[in-house]
């Protein structure tokens, strides 16, 4: 009997670098050192270096990185920021949480990312900043989207919670604009044990007012410049990052050998398959099909022990958080896309013959 396909498992990422990982956590704990040390410092230094960035800033959480970005970059009160319509709601949340508006911009329904043509419609003269997610691990098109913020004196805050190693006509994802934020989750391609985030910039005065901030405002010890919060990313999460970044190409590797392999089987059942832009590189975070039969889609797999997710069921300007803000029909295009995105299995630890079951399952149930 075939075993069941579960959609992530996170034990074989560990038990592939157990000894690294060992050796790390036992020098932490040896160094009786694990706030703010000499792990962080080197992993914001090795971070900040694969993504080209000049400044690397660890933070407690992907959460953390977006709110503080954009409060160090002086986005507040009365001052709108463009958002993608279809994201995960941390996004949105961030906006919210330093006082500012949400301002939802429909995506392009191939790639799922924000689309630039329609960033005219949206600005007003509140508008301070755009917050475009590289979602499911696809780099959003930063050009046009730069290039709009410049001509209007806006700032770019990059969501790049999924796209680790993800590039941009040709460069990595991490200092295309003001700021780019990170999220380090157990599940992302580079990821904790735990929470953890960051920021990368190259902009220096930028990294200094983050380092400010997410130290209770302190600069120097008992002396508060700023209101500021706890966001300290914790030594032993800088220490498994390190050797899990060395390892991140290779991963990424693997996720984009079985993204080919979807990419050519399934053609022609009536699926839409991830974009692929000339321009882009995706990290594959995520192998997003779509379907208007996504929930009998889903079922049958689950009936054949495949674990298929959907990210995301309910967009956020439905959710009951946003409640009275919005209304069904707002925006039709992160409608649709909820009610038919569907991830399939993907991750560096998926076997070949188990990507080729879930194929094959597919195309049975689709009839291919």
């Amino acid at each position: 009997m075939n075993h069941g396909i579960p959609f992530l498992s996170l034990g074989p990422s560990v038990a592939e670098l157990r000894p690294e990982i060992d050796a790390a956590v036992a020098r932490v704990l040896d160094s009786g050192w694990y706030l703010l040390g000499k792990e962080l410092e080197a992993f914001e230094g090795e971070w900040a270096g694969y993504c080209g960035a000049s400044h690397g800033i660890g933070l407690a959480n992907g959460l953390d990185a977006l709110r503080l970005a954009l409060t160090a970059l002086d986005v507040g009160p009365g001052d709108e920021v463009l958002v993608p319509a279809h994201t995960y709601i941390a996004t949105w949340l961030a906006i919210d949480q330093v006082g500012a508006t949400v301002v939802p911009v429909e995506c392009d329904p191939v790639t799922c990312n924000l689309d630039p043509e329609r960033l005219q419609a949206a600005l007003t003269p509140r508008t301070k900043a755009i917050l475009p997610v590289h979602l499911y691990g696809l780099p959003a098109p930063l050009g046009p989207i730069i290039a709009f913020a410049r001509r209007h004196g806006l700032v770019v805050i990059e969501d790049a919670a999924q796209a680790h190693g993800a590039e941009y006509q040709g460069r990595r994802l991490g200092a295309h604009s003001d700021a780019v934020c990170w999220s380090f989750y157990p599940t992302k391609n580079l990821g904790a044990l735990g929470d953890a985030g960051a920021v990368t910039t190259d902009r220096a005065d930028l990294a200094d007012r983050l380092r400010v901030l997410r130290n209770y405002g302190q600069r120097q010890r008992y002396i508060c410049e700023e209101i500021g919060i706890n966001s300290r990313m914790e030594e032993i999460h800088a220490a498994i990052l390190r050797v899990k970044l060395r390892h991140l190409d290779a991963w990424n590797a693997r996720r984009q050998a079985i993204a080919d392999l979807y990419d050519q089987d399934l053609q022609g059942l009536g699926l839409g398959l991830p974009a692929r832009p000339a321009d882009a590189r995706s990290a594959h975070h995520l192998y997003v099909v779509r379907s208007p039969r996504r929930e009998a889609l889903r079922t049958a797999l689950a009936g054949l022990g495949i674990q298929a997710i959907c990210h995301y069921p309910v967009p956020p300007h439905l959710q009951q958080a946003y409640r009275g803000r919005f209304h069904p029909g707002s925006f039709p295009i992160a409608e649709t896309l909820a009610d038919e995105v569907l991830s399939l299995p993907i991750g560096p630890h998926l076997g070949t013959e188990d990507a080729t079951r879930i194929i094959t399952a597919i195309r049975g149930i689709l009839g291919g």
